[in-house]
C-alpha cells in the first residue's frame, strides 16, 4: 500500500517525492538527533563524577597515612588529619556527584553512595576522631583496626566508580544505537530515494538529452519517450512539440535562407554593376561610351529590350541621344515604338516613372537629374506587361541618377574650363595693357614728336634726341615682350616646392646671388590656382631683385601662421628702393603683383629690409594642403 502511494505521486509530482523523501530524512535525523541531545544531557557530568569519585579513594588511603604517621611520631592529636578528614568530606560532598544523585535519585549509583556516605559517617569517621583525640594513645589494635576498615571503605568507594562508570558506558551504548538506528533509516530513506530518481529523473533526462544532441545535429525527427503527468514527463511532451514546431521552423528558414542568399547575390552583382557604371561616368563623364556602358549594364540586369538617354537641348535646338542600344535616330523612325522614342521627347515635363504601352511593347521614363537641375530622360523599352521589381526600380533610379551627377559634372567641368580660359586671357591681357600697350603708347607718342622733325635739317639734333628715345622704347617693349613670353609659357609641372626649387634655382644662377629658400606649410593647403599666383609673383618679385637690387644674398620664406593664413616673404641686401609710389603707374611688374594678391584675397607690402635692401611680403588664407619642405641653399654656401 505504501509502496502504491509512493509510485502514484511519483507519476504525478517528482518534486513531491524527493521533497517527501527530505522530509523523511529530516525527521530522521531530527529525531536522532533530539535522543542524542536526551542521552548527552544524562551523561553529562560522569566524568567529573567519575574523577571525585576516584579522589575519593585517594583522599582515604591519605588520611589514615595521615593518622599513622602522627602516631608513630607521637603528635596525636594532630591537625594534618582534621584537614584531611575534611577535603574528604567537602569530596563527598562534590557538587559533580550530587548532580548525579539528582539526576537519578533512585538508582543503583544513589543507594551505593548513601551506603558510602552512612559508613564514613557511622564507622570510618569516629574510629579516625578516637585515634586522633585527647584520650590515652592508640594502641597498635586500634591502628590496625583503622587500616582494615580503611581498606573495607576503599573497596566500597571502588564499587561506587565501577556503578559510575557502568551507568555512563550504558547511556554512551544506548546513543550508539540511536545514531546506528538513525543511520540505517537515513540509509534505506537515501537508497530508495535513488532508485525512484533514477528510474524517473536520471533514465527521462539522459533521454531528453539524447534528443538535444540529435536535434542539435541537425535530425529534428528525434522524439522523447518518456512522457507523462510529472514534471519530466510534461517537458518531453513539451519537447516533442517543440521539435516538431523547429522541424517547420527549420524548413522555413532554409527557405528563406536560399530566397536572402538569392537576393544577397542579386544585390552583390546589382552593386558590382553600380560601383563599374559609377567609375566609368565619374572617370569620362563627357564619352558616349561610357553611358552606352551603363545602359546594357541595366539592360543586363533589369532583363529590357533596349534602352536610350537623351538630354534636353540648351537652346531651341533639338533633343541629343547621348548613348542607345537601339540604333541611331533615323533607323528608329519606322515603327510607332521608335516614334514614341524619338529624340525629341526629352522634355523634363513628361512624366516620371510611368509605363506607357507602345505596341508589343511598354516603355518608362526616367528622369535624369541632379541636386540642381534636369538634363534628361531616361528611356526604358520592357516586354509588354513587364514591370520592374523594387531591387531593380532602385538601382535603375540609382544608376539614373548617377548619369545626371556626371551630365552635371560634364558641364560643369565645361564651365570651368571656359573660366579658366576667360581668366587667362584677361590676365594676359591685362599685362599686355599694362606692359606692352604703355610702351607702345609712348613709342606712338614719339613717333609723332620725330615726324616735324624729320624734313627740317636745323632740329636734326632734337631729331636724334627723340630717335634714342625711341630706341629706349622699343628696347624696354622687346624684353618687356619676352618676359611676357617667359611668364605666358611657365608650365605648372610637378609638385609645388620642386616649382619653387627650380625658380629659386633660376634667379640665382642669373643674378649670382646667394638665394636661401625655407617652407614650413604642412597646416596650410593650397589650391592649384593658388599656387599658381603664388609662383608668379614670386619669380616676378625675383626677377625685380635680379634686375635692380644689386643683391648678395637673398631669402625667399614661406610660413604657415596660426588660423591658416600664408606669409610669403623675399628679402635682399640690395640697394633697396626709395619711396614706393601710391600709384602704380609705369611700374606694370608692382601692379600685377598686387592684382595677383587681390584675387588670392590677401595683400601685398613692398618696402625697405631692416639693415638695407628690399622686403616684399604676401599674406593671403590658403586653401589646400601642401607638403613641408626643409631650409634649402642655392647659388653659395650659407
Amino acid at each position: 500500500m505504501k509502496n502504491r502511494l509512493i509510485a502514484a505521486l511519483a507519476r504525478r509530482s517528482i518534486l513531491l517525492l524527493v521533497g517527501l523523501a527530505m522530509v523523511m530524512m529530516t525527521l530522521i535525523g531530527l529525531g536522532g538527533m533530539s535522543a542524542s541531545v536526551v542521552v548527552a544531557e544524562t551523561v553529562q557530568g560522569s566524568a567529573s563524577a567519575i574523577n571525585v569519585a576516584g579522589s575519593l579513594r585517594r583522599l582515604t588511603h591519605r588520611i589514615a597515612s595521615v593518622v599513622v604517621a602522627d602516631v608513630l611520631e607521637d603528635k596525636v592529636p594532630s591537625a594534618r588529619v582534621v584537614e584531611a578528614v575534611r577535603m574528604f568530606e567537602e569530596q563527598l560532598a562534590n557538587p559533580a556527584l550530587l548532580r548525579v544523585l539528582e539526576r537519578t535519585p533512585d538508582g543503583l549509583f544513589a543507594a551505593t553512595h548513601r551506603g558510602a556516605e552512612a559508613t564514613w559517617r557511622l564507622s570510618l569517621k569516629p574510629m579516625i576522631e578516637t585515634i586522633n583525640s585527647n584520650g590515652p594513645p592508640p594502641s597498635r589494635e586500634g591502628v590496625a583496626a583503622l587500616l582494615l576498615e580503611v581498606d573495607t571503605y576503599v573497596e566500597q568507594l571502588n564499587t561506587l566508580v565501577a556503578v559510575l562508570e557502568h551507568d555512563t558506558e550504558a547511556r554512551i551504548q544506548d546513543l550508539r544505537r540511536i545514531l546506528a538506528i538513525a543511520i540505517a533509516m537515513t540509509l534505506v530513506v537515501a537508497a530508495l530515494a535513488l532508485v525512484l530518481l533514477h528510474r524517473l529523473l536520471h533514465r527521462p533526462l539522459n533521454d531528453l538529452l539524447r534528443s538535444a544532441n540529435r536535434i542539435a545535429e541537425g535530425n529534428f525527427a528525434a522524439r522523447v519517450a518518456y512522457t507523462g503527468r510529472n514534471e519530466l514527463g510534461q517537458v518531453g511532451a513539451a519537447f516533442n512539440l517543440m521539435a516538431t514546431e523547429l522541424s517547420k521552423l527549420y524548413r522555413d528558414l532554409e527557405n528563406r535562407v536560399e530566397a536572402k542568399t538569392a537576393e544577397l547575390q542579386r544585390s552583390n552583382r546589382a552593386l558590382e554593376l553600380l560601383y563599374h557604371a559609377i567609375a566609368r561616368l565619374y572617370q569620362t563623364p563627357t564619352a558616349a561610351e561610357a553611358y552606352e556602358e551603363t545602359l546594357r549594364d541595366i539592360e543586363q540586369v533589369a532583363g529590357l529590350k533596349g534602352s536610350l538617354a537623351c538630354i534636353e537641348p540648351r537652346h531651341d535646338g533639338p533633343a541629343m541621344v547621348i548613348a542607345s542600344t537601339l540604333g541611331p535616330c533615323p533607323d528608329r523612325a519606322s515603327t510607332a515604338l521608335d516614334a514614341a522614342l524619338a529624340c525629341a521627347q526629352c522634355r523634363g515635363d513628361a512624366a516620371p516613372w510611368t509605363y506607357q504601352s507602345e505596341g508589343d511593347h511598354d516603355l518608362l521614363r526616367v528622369p535624369l537629374r541632379d541636386t540642381e537641375r534636369h538634363y534628361g530622360m531616361l528611356r526604358l523599352v520592357l516586354v509588354r506587361g513587364q514591370r520592374l521589381e523594387g531591387w531593380q526600380r532602385q538601382l535603375v533610379e540609382a544608376l539614373s541618377r548617377h548619369i545626371g551627377m556626371a551630365l552635371g559634372a560634364a558641364r560643369r567641368s565645361e564651365q570651368e574650363r571656359l573660366l579658366g580660359l576667360q581668366e587667362e586671357r584677361s590676365v594676359i591681357a591685362r599685362e599686355l595693357h599694362d606692359s606692352l600697350a604703355q610702351a607702345l603708347s609712348y613709342m606712338k607718342i614719339q613717333v609723332s614728336l620725330l615726324q616735324p622733325l624729320v624734313g627740317d635739317p636745323a632740329r636734326s639734333a632734337d631729331a636724334l634726341a627723340t630717335l634714342a628715345d625711341l630706341r629706349e622704347g622699343v628696347n624696354a617693349a622687346y624684353r618687356q615682350l619676352r618676359e611676357l613670353l617667359v611668364s605666358f609659357r611657365l608650365k605648372m609641372t610637378g609638385d609645388f616646392p620642386d616649382l619653387l626649387q627650380s625658380a629659386v634655382e633660376e634667379y640665382a644662377s642669373k643674378g649670382k646671388v646667394e638665394l636661401r629658400l625655407e617652407t614650413r606649410l604642412a597646416d596650410c593647403p593650397l589650391s592649384p590656382n593658388q599656387e599658381v599666383h603664388v609662383l608668379h609673383i614670386i619669380r616676378e618679385a625675383l626677377s625685380n631683385m635680379v634686375r635692380h637690387a644689386q643683391a648678395a644674398h637673398a631669402w625667399l620664406r614661406l610660413t604657415c601662421e596660426p588660423g591658416g593664413e600664408l606669409t610669403v616673404v623675399v628679402e635682399d641686401d640690395g640697394l633697396g628702393l626709395g619711396e614706393v609710389p601710391a600709384d602704380a603707374h609705369n611700374h606694370h611688374g608692382l601692379a600685377i603683383m598686387r592684382e595677383r594678391a587681390r584675387s588670392l584675397g590677401g595683400t601685398l607690402d613692398v618696402g625697405s629690409r631692416p639693415g638695407g635692401g628690399t622686403r616684399v611680403v604676401l599674406r593671403f588664407p590658403a586653401g589646400a594642403r601642401t607638403v613641408a619642405a626643409e631650409p634649402i641653399l642655392f647659388g653659395g654656401a650659407a
